[in-house]
């Protein structure tokens, strides 16, 4: 970051204008605020300005709460979510020492909507920039759903925001798009009966730097940390996001102090980059560990060749000449080199031949190891089959890597740092008992790498030992019947016993048997 020109000079009457619009606007109507606070340079101003303020009315007019909440996505980069617990603890203590009506909350995802429990558990794919399934699960949904439970006490609420229009011409018209005539609130884009305000809206990023700067925080913390800490990390700032208009215009947080140490969506992440380069080596695990997911997210050995539904679906490819061979292009993509590989390493069918060639050859498009067969149209097109999930045994090689890193992790200021939670190795455990895990491997997996056990819920499924596995899956070979799809209607029955009325049951068993892959 350059140094900022004329930084203690600048006049503060962008700041008082500021401060007079949020006095007026708190008083204006009875709506409780929702400030959404990063722990970035943005979020640090409007939520100091918004505290200044209001502690300059009169006690007799404080009469609608404020709450400051910030997002843990539970996968935040080390460094900061301590520091964000303590600013949080701060800013409560004080409002309480005067009186002021400030609370704060932290909003996190449901276990089952975890960053883990969705890569490990359900296998999805690490995000990237046309998968960016995180935002949405890790951040918009719990601050979403703290907003929609003030919504429901009081009403109508408005959420507090550090956005400014000077950060990108998009996000300036998204801005733009969202104002009510004749009013400093802005509509929400998805939910009914919230409001934005962006008291910032106006700042350019001196403005920032020069209030934060020149004004010490009311609770305590340190600006000028904050600013070496941007300085030290060589990043921007994540803002909590809290619906898709914005999610689209804030960019990726992968190169972001305050984003998530795992970020894929970015092919460098410039963040755990730069807190290594400025003496922090006690992250580089984790650096490491963030670069080996990123490149196995195309490794088509790693993923299922069909959909979580069943879906198989084709990917077109490019056919090229080279040194006078016919050979198919894969382009570059992340951290996969371009690659150009002859056809004669193919199996070419027409899509007819596809499933009996399954069969013939014992091939499980659930399983890893790339089959290397292209479907040939009637226009001559070759077509690759598209990827779906991690495999099984891909969701157990990445959690085996994540427990020995989190055993031997050491964190600075913090003995007791998870990188994965116990909740989230239950969630886990019971779906990849419902993806066909009947050997129910994860327990043994973490005892193995941890040395210890959890204190594990007897999950109440079908058991089955190694010897009773290799069976049933020779009966379904015998008999030219999917194993993954017998399991699954074991399962199936087994979730609905016990039951005097089993609603639903044929429907579940009818959309197993329907799965696009069994009938190809």
């Amino acid at each position: 970051m350059n140094v900022i020109s004329d930084l203690f000079n600048k006049a503060p009457q962008h700041i008082e204008l500021a401060k007079k619009e949020i006095k007026e606007t708190y008083l204006s109507d009875n709506r409780p605020w929702v400030i959404g606070y990063s722990g970035g340079k943005d979020s640090t101003v409007i939520t100091q300005l918004i505290f200044e303020s209001i502690s300059e009315l009169s006690p007799d007019l404080l009469d609608k709460k404020i709450y400051v909440i910030s997002s843990d996505t539970l996968v935040e980069t080390p460094l900061i979510i301590n520091s964000i617990d303590l600013t949080l603890n701060r800013i409560e203590r004080e409002a309480i020492r005067l009186k002021l009506p400030f609370e704060t909350h932290k909003v996190s995802p449901q276990t089952n909507q975890s960053f883990w429990t969705n890569i490990i558990g359900r296998g999805y794919p690490s995000p990237n920039q046309q998968f960016r399934w995180c935002t949405d699960r890790l951040k918009i949904d719990p601050a979403n759903q703290f907003v929609k439970e003030k919504v429901n006490s009081f009403g109508e609420v408005v959420m507090v925001l550090g956005v400014r229009e000077d950060e990108s011409t998009t996000r300036a018209n998204v801005i733009e798009s969202h104002k009510i005539e004749g009013n400093v609130l802005m509509k929400h884009s998805t939910l009914t009966n919230a409001f934005v305000y962006a008291p910032i809206r106006t700042f350019d990023v001196d403005d920032v730097w020069n209030y934060l700067l020149n004004n010490d925080s009311p609770w305590g913390d340190d600006n000028h940390e904050l600013y070496r800490l941007y300085s030290d990390s060589n990043s921007g700032e994540c803002p909590l996001v809290i619906d898709t208009t914005v999610k689209e215009t804030a960019g990726s947080c992968g190169n972001s102090r305050f984003g998530c140490w795992v970020c894929t969506v970015v092919d460098e992440d410039k963040a755990l980059n730069g807190f290594i380069h400025s003496g922090h080596d006690w992250l580089k695990p984790l650096l490491n560990f963030r670069n080996w997911l990123a490149g196995i997210r195309d490794d088509r050995d790693m993923r299922m060749k069909y959909r979580a539904n069943g879906k198989v679906y084709y990917q077109q490819l490019k056919v090229v000449v080279e040194n006078d061979t016919d050979c198919i292009l894969i382009p570059k993509k992340g951290k996969r080199e371009k690659q150009i590989i002859p056809l004669g390493e193919y199996t070419i069918l027409k899509k007819h031949e596809l499933n009996s060639y399954l069969i013939d050859n014992d091939i499980n498009l659930a399983a890893g190891e790339d089959p290397k067969i292209l479907i040939k149209d009637d226009d001559g097109n070759l077509y690759k089959l598209g990827l779906g999930p991690f495999t099984l045994n891909a969701r157990k090689e990445i959690l085996s890597r994540l427990l020995k890193l989190q055993k031997n992790i050491k964190h600075p200021d913090d003995e007791n740092y998870e990188l994965i939670k116990e909740e989230e190795l239950k969630e886990i455990r019971k779906i990849w008992f419902e993806n066909g895990d009947f050997d129910d491997s994860l327990p043994g997996i973490f005892k193995s790498i941890m040395g210890y056990d959890l204190d594990w819920e007897d999950n109440n499924s079908l058991s089955f030992d190694e010897e009773e596995l290799l069976i049933l899956e020779q009966l379904c070979k015998e008999e030219e019947t999917d194993f993954n799809l017998m399991k699954k209607l074991l399962n199936i029955e087994k979730s609905h016993s016990g039951y005097k009325i089993r609603r639903g049951i044929t429907e579940e068993i009818s959309t197993a048997l329907k799965q696009d892959y069994l009938h190809l």
